[in-house]
């Protein structure tokens, strides 16, 4: 029986039809999609991997036409093949941007950005400007001291940004006298700006292939998880029904998911779970904290990130005493000294517990 649909995974004819696949890199077990009108040729990658357990990948030409309308065939007659042809409404405009150098910008002065002041009082200055960089985190002059969300996705296009303010010695949102809450795309009156949101560190996807993926509502918790759990990707859907919807979850095919809800919404993100097993996305919830959490913990809607700041790191410790003695900086300058962790035997629980010391380099 012929096919009416215009493109096709090409038909098996003998080894040379199936290629090595472009995200397991497992050889001859790719098939790419062909267009039997033989007008276009699609790059190499639009086709799918026979792994579908393992590797899921499954790119498709709606998929390369969303990503490049101008690619996008046009058919001058309604005797088009029905899997293709699509009524004049139904055609959606491409996908708006930030330019680059919008976004360069502001992955600076963070001297003046509350989050990254309050990042470096757990981390340190290295380790907090080394995370806000990886997640591209930049500083805004909106509010004084507010930071800026850059949603960039799995190509490292910049969909839109999220402009939030912080409390720089809590680390909470300010929510007073409003809630300082607004997007870059909208501050810049972009005109006819088509936002489709991705997830926040979505980029980091490519970078980290044979990782699990780790999902959470903040765009702040996925910062601070990845720096306590760096053995997960971890990102953020920016609200409790933020990028749950197939066009946004369609970059995490084949990959092994948590989802970790801020108390109160695991059974809503639990009811997530069916649409993301019909994606190839195998997917379980961290329900740990809603069965152990007290009812004030509840009540303030904690998420993981909360639990996880109260294990002071190494250099926590260290900026404490800082702040307590700011000759101690100087010393640690003058002598070169850096801070490691050293195990010390305790006799009494015969154990080898961390604590930090600083050693000359």
């Amino acid at each position: 029986m012929n096919s009416t649909h215009r493109f096709i995974l090409q038909p098996y004819k003998g080894v040379a039809t199936r290629h090595t696949c472009p995200s397991c890199h497992k050889k001859r077990c790719f098939s790419r999609y062909i267009d039997t009108e033989k007008q276009i040729s699609f790059p190499d990658d639009v086709g799918r991997c026979d792994h579908e357990q393992s590797c899921g990948y499954h790119f498709t030409p709606k998929d390369y036409f969303e990503r490049n309308p101008l690619a996008k065939p046009k058919h001058s007659d309604s005797s088009a093949p029905s899997a293709w042809r699509a009524k004049q409404t139904e055609q959606r405009k491409p996908t708006s941007f930030i330019a680059a150098e919008t976004v360069a910008q502001t992955l600076h002065g963070y001297e003046q950005n509350n989050l990254y002041m309050f990042l470096r009082s757990k981390f340190g200055a290295e380790e907090a400007e080394r995370q806000m960089k990886t997640y591209r985190v930049g500083t805004s002059k909106h509010w004084p001291g507010s930071c800026v969300f850059w949603q960039t996705d799995i190509c490292c296009n910049v969909r839109t940004g999220k402009v939030m303010l912080y409390d720089a010695e809590s680390g909470k949102r300010v929510k007073q006298p409003f809630n300082h809450v607004t997007w870059v795309h909208s501050l810049l009156k972009l005109p006819d700006y088509n936002l489709r949101q991705c997830f926040f560190g979505e980029h980091l996807l490519p970078m980290n292939r044979g990782k699990p993926v780790a999902i959470v509502e903040s765009e702040k918790t996925a910062i601070v998880a990845s720096y306590y759990l760096p053995e997960y990707v971890w990102l953020a859907t920016g609200g409790k029904r933020g990028c749950f919807n197939p066009a946004a979850l369609r970059v995490l095919r084949g990959r092994q998911m948590t989802l970790f809800p801020d108390l109160g919404a695991t059974q809503q993100w639990q009811d997530k779970l069916p649409i993301l097993k019909s994606l190839g996305i195998e997917a379980n919830i961290f329900n740990f904290l809603e069965e152990s959490a007290s009812d004030d913990e509840r009540t303030s809607g904690l998420d993981i990130a909360d639990y996880l700041l109260q294990i002071e790191p190494d250099q926590a410790v260290l900026q404490s005493m800082i702040r307590r003695n700011p000759y101690l900086q100087t010393l640690i300058d003058e002598l070169r000294l850096t801070l490691v962790s050293v195990e010390r035997y305790n006799p009494d629980t015969d154990t080898f517990p961390k604590s930090s010391k600083t050693e000359k380099s």
